[in-house]
């Protein structure tokens, strides 16, 4: 049995069940295969007040300090996360809460063999101060953000260069990143690129009509777009791409900072009866909405690997996406959608265009998804973790 401390500040919580959720679905596949155990140590920044009146800010204030989820023991210790600063005193921050629980779990009784850690800064480089005070051997998963946009900061970047030398090995969400550690100088040797699966049990074709009444979804063309509702998720380009598809309706499930101006945006275009703002949903609601409708949109800047669009063609729902990173990695065929030329309001309008010309059947669009099940991520895993293990004990 392989023993590990899981580390990161992408987990959820039971106040925010769905920050960083892909972390704890792939663990629980990882768990589900009887070759390890685990213990979660998930920081959460210090805040003092928890009135809603602070936002986000009073969720993470009223996160608890120790839970349990799906049978999985977390820990949630505060590190201090100061404004402007932030972004280089974090690492150091984190490792030093993270050493302290770490710690406190060996004399508990429970001394791990490997420390897991998710998003490589400034999680991965605290993971590694971590690992060298305690004598443990680090494994980092590289997701997107942490590898393609952080490291344009020089001390980030010089902090991530040195823990990609330090962990004993990385695992990329898509050949893309590896391609863009190995260029920041990491060493390919060191870099298995274990791409995310997909809950196929979870996300499964509903009754479509039925899908559709959920949701009040008449025949028009249906167009789903998910995601928190930041700028770089590009909901605002889908709804300015309504305005060239006059046939069809928007959903959008997501909560965020860009809430306002996405409904002000679709008011100006005149187009606010046909975009339905749903607000942030559960895995659950997501599959019904998937089932019934006629694609996904996903314009997002920037993506490691984009859970939604697997989750979508699970459905047996076809999807429309920008041409970045690992997405084309996981649309990839005409079963699965169409990649945009451009990531532009046109280039989605173009797209849904494309998409619908040549609409896939959708149990075909399944069976594609079915290929993307979590077996391989699992065994890949438990073979990188005693490869390392291996090497640490020689």
């Amino acid at each position: 049995m392989i023993r590990t401390l899981l580390f990161s500040t992408l987990y959820p919580n039971s106040v925010q069940p769905s920050h960083g959720i892909f972390v704890e679905t792939r663990l629980r596949h990882l768990l589900a295969s009887g070759e390890v155990e685990t213990r979660v140590v998930a920081p959460v920044p210090w805040f003092p007040f928890r009135h809603r009146m602070f936002g986000e800010y009073a969720k993470k204030a009223s996160v608890p300090g120790q839970e349990q989820r799906n049978g999985i023991a977390v820990e949630h210790p505060r590190y201090l996360l100061l404004p402007k600063v932030g972004m280089n005193s974090a690492p150091h921050m984190l490792a030093q809460v993270g050493l302290k629980a770490a710690r406190k779990l060996i004399a508990d009784g429970y001394d791990f063999d490997i420390i897991d850690a998710h998003y490589f800064y400034p999680d991965g480089v605290a993971a590694t101060i971590i690992g060298k005070a305690l004598g443990k051997p680090v494994v980092i998963t590289a997701r997107g953000t942490d590898i393609n946009l952080i490291p344009q900061y020089e001390r980030p970047r010089r902090l991530i260069l040195q823990a990609a030398e330090d962990c004993a090995a990385m695992i990329t969400v898509c050949a893309a990143l590896k391609e863009a550690i190995v260029s920041l100088g990491g060493s390919p040797e060191k870099v298995t690129p274990l791409r995310n699966g997909v809950d196929l049990e979870l996300f499964r074709p509903e009754d479509r009509q039925q899908a559709r009444q959920a949701f009040g979804i008449s025949e028009r063309f249906a167009i789903a777009s998910v995601g928190h509702l930041i700028e770089r998720k590009g909901h605002h380009l889908v709804i300015a791409a309504l305005a060239d598809i006059p046939d069809a309706n928007l959903y959008i499930a997501g909560a965020g900072e860009e809430d306002a101006n996405l409904r002000a945006l679709a008011a100006r275009l005149g187009i606010t009866d046909r975009v339905h703002f749903l607000g942030a949903m559960p895995q659950a609601r997501l599959r019904t909405l998937y089932s019934a409708v006629d694609c996904l949109v996903l314009a997002s800047s920037r993506e490691g690997w984009a859970n939604v669009l697997l989750e979508a063609m699970a459905c047996g729902t076809p999807v429309v996406a920008t041409n970045v990173w690992g997405t084309p990695e996981v649309v990839a065929a005409l079963e699965a959608g169409v990649l945009m030329s451009s990531r532009t309001a046109e280039g989605c309008a173009e797209g849904v265009a494309a998409l619908r010309r040549n609409y896939p059947d959708h149990a075909s669009t399944r069976r594609y998804a079915e290929g993307f099940s979590w077996n391989d991520t699992t065994n890949g895993q438990i073979e990188l973790f005693r490869h390392v293990l291996a090497g640490s004990r020689t």
